[in-house]
């Protein structure tokens, strides 16, 4: 057995963790910098008309990624392998609060980690938000150049956009896919730690975006606008580049697990639903981030190189953008859309003390989501000069995905009917979500029928439709997640009082902010604009007053968070929601290695009411799945 050897002064006195990394990211982003102008400069003819601080930036900030990651310890495993040296297996599985900023393969840090990280910057997209209302207090009010308020509404749009897409699976998938499937880690230790460490790295990019003029295409990025934009607008594409990548790693590790791992006994049709959701999310993350990836590499490439791609002037398309944009973009709402469903599903059977009516109909109406998904892409191109024979088919597809969705909604509703219903936060959360995704849905038949999308797209109509369709759904269900999970998470009961205050204040603040857009937008006010006609202030006062109500009780929901967790410290039971499913048949917290023994499962998790437990634990079962 070869010797161990003591680790150099160096990296005993350093380490490698969150301080490492920031200090190896700028210095890797001052190489990149001035690396590029060094060996870029308009002395070589091909870059002679090129802008070589577009692509200054560019390698500057891919400098500092590569320095970010090598910081945490990334390239320690490849490189020990390359010099044949032995790698350690396995990566700060400790105990203590350091492993959350630094390398870790243990999926429930993980999972705790992207919690904090989504919501560091939920907290941010927010605060732009606020921005923005502020800004549209007076029709000409202009508390900020023009130019600003398009990065604001940019930055905003983006950052909930590109952080969203994992919000879900990125904090409660890691942590909890394993457990439902009776595993003791992910397929891919490794690759789920590097697909949080990249979405840290690509919000940091993303908000630096300010100090190089920001950018003013929104979250689409358009083009011709992107073409001429700002440097800022390479951190746009910086960032969801970035962001494909994560949701790519991420989606294939969660396949891989789910495929590969599940315990003796745990047959398809008794999978959890929410893993359900967590599998059909993860195809489409598979299949459509790359799409976004391509796209965005040879927008940089036509703002770095030359290239033409999206140049009408010089070959190129920018209709072409338009169209990869959106084969990315509206999966990516389903994307946002699955999880929240899934969740919602999940918990109702506990709370209406009910099995999940329609099981099968239920996973029938999510894989009828994952495959639709991809054929509705071009009803956002119907003001953009998609050929008129293509529009009924568009039109057909858009409104014939209501059918899986209505699948998924009927299940829901049918578990509520006649339930023994306990009105608790996560209860109140869940039926939250059906009134606002209800009102959500029905906003969007107006959109997929080619008259009335022609009158109200671009307008404040389909943002409130989009914000019911995602705030109103996702973040409930995030909200209906954490009051449900943390418990489980933490080992401390967050507080009850604090969060239905929190609940009702949040659901009466969102509708009275969003419900007014609707009216707004049949009046004609466009989105992105920063003026508005004067008839249209009192409405735009009554939502910006709203919006800033909201956002009080989103802090009143990080009081309570805080507070239950540094302070009351209220310990929580192992199963303080008398659940069935197996996560809640263990500790809390969860142990490092999840289970002892393999579990085997014997029934599906939403028995309620039926003698036989979910899960048995026969001494020495073997690992493996059914």
């Amino acid at each position: 057995m070869a010797a161990t050897l003591r680790a150099p002064l160096w990296r005993r006195l350093v380490g490698f963790n969150l301080l490492t990394a920031i200090v190896l990211g700028v210095g890797g982003w001052y190489a990149g910098w001035f690396g590029a102008r060094a060996i870029v400069g308009p002395s070589l003819d091909y870059f002679a008309d090129v802008d070589y601080n577009e692509l200054s930036v560019f390698l500057a900030y891919l400098g500092g990624v590569v320095g970010f990651l090598a910081g945490l310890g990334f390239l320690n495993y490849p490189l020990a392998r390359l010099r044949g040296y032995p790698p350690s297996l396995r990566e700060k599985e400790t105990e203590g609060i350091g492993r959350y900023f630094s390398l870790c393969t243990d999926h429930k840090v993980v999972g705790i980690q992207y919690l904090w990280g989504i919501g560091l910057f939920f907290f941010i997209g927010g605060l732009n938000a606020m921005l923005i209302r502020f800004e549209l207090l007076r029709p000409n009010h202009q508390a900020f150049p023009a130019g600003t308020y398009l990065t604001l509404v940019g930055l905003h749009g983006t950052m909930m956009m590109g952080m969203m897409t994992s919000g879900i699976l990125g904090p409660f998938g890691n942590y909890l896919v394993p457990i439902m499937i009776g595993a003791r880690r992910m397929a891919f230790p490794r690759i789920e730690a590097l697909t949080f460490w990249l979405l840290m790295a690509a919000g940091a990019i993303l908000e630096t975006t300010i100090f190089f003029g920001g950018f003013p295409t929104g979250w689409t990025g358009y083009v011709p606008l992107a073409n001429e934009a700002n440097p800022g607008m390479d951190n746009y594409i910086l960032f969801f580049a970035l962001v494909g990548i994560s949701m790519t790693l991420l989606g294939l590790n969660m396949i891989a697990t789910i495929v590969t791992m599940r315990a003796p006994g745990l047959t398809w049709t008794r999978l959890p639903i929410f893993v359900w959701g967590v599998l059909s999310t993860s195809t489409l993350m598979v299949l459509a981030a790359p799409v976004l990836v391509a796209t965005l590499s040879m927008e940089a490439l036509d703002r770095t190189a030359q290239t033409s791609f999206f140049v009408a002037g010089a070959g190129g398309s920018n209709y072409l953008y338009e169209n990869l944009f959106w084969v990315f973009g509206h999966p990516e709402v389903y994307i946002l859309a699955l999880p929240g469903f899934a969740i919602v599903l999940e918990l109702l059977p506990v709370f209406a003390r009910k099995p999940l009516w329609g099981y099968r109909l239920a996973v029938a109406g999510l894989l009828g989501v994952t495959l639709l998904s991809w054929l509705v892409w071009q009803h956002h191109l119907f003001v953009s000069g998609i050929n008129g024979d293509l529009r009924p088919f568009y039109m057909l597809s858009t409104e014939l995905i209501s059918i899986p969705t209505g699948f998924t909604f009927v299940c829901g509703m049918m578990t509520l009917w006649r339930g023994r219903i306990r009105y608790s936060v996560p209860m109140l959360f869940c039926l939250a979500w059906f009134f606002n995704f209800l009102l959500g849905g029905l906003s969007g038949v107006f959109l997929s029928d080619v008259p009335s999308d022609v009158t109200t797209h671009g307008s404040f109509f389909s943002m409130a439709h989009f914000h019911y369709t995602i705030m109103g759904g996702l973040v409930f269900a995030f909200f209906a997640a954490i009051y449900y999970w943390v418990p489980k998470m933490t080992g401390f009961q967050l507080n009850e009082r604090l969060g239905k205050i929190h609940f009702w204040t949040m659901f009466l603040f969102f509708n009275s902010t969003f419900m007014p857009l609707f009216a707004a937008g049949f009046l004609g006010q466009p989105r992105r604009v920063v003026t508005y006609p004067q008839g249209l202030q009192f409405l735009n006062d009554w939502v910006s007053v709203s919006a800033f109500c909201l956002g009080a009780s989103l802090l009143l929901f990080l009081f309570n968070l805080v507070y239950s967790l540094a302070f009351a410290k209220v310990p929580a039971e192992a199963n303080p929601w008398r659940s069935k499913s197996i996560e809640f048949q263990l500790p809390s917290p969860v142990p490092v290695h999840n289970f002892d023994r393999i579990p085997v499962f014997s029934s599906d998790p939403y028995g309620y009411g039926e003698a036989p437990a979910p899960v048995v634990a026969p001494a020495g079962a073997p690992a493996g799945r059914s």
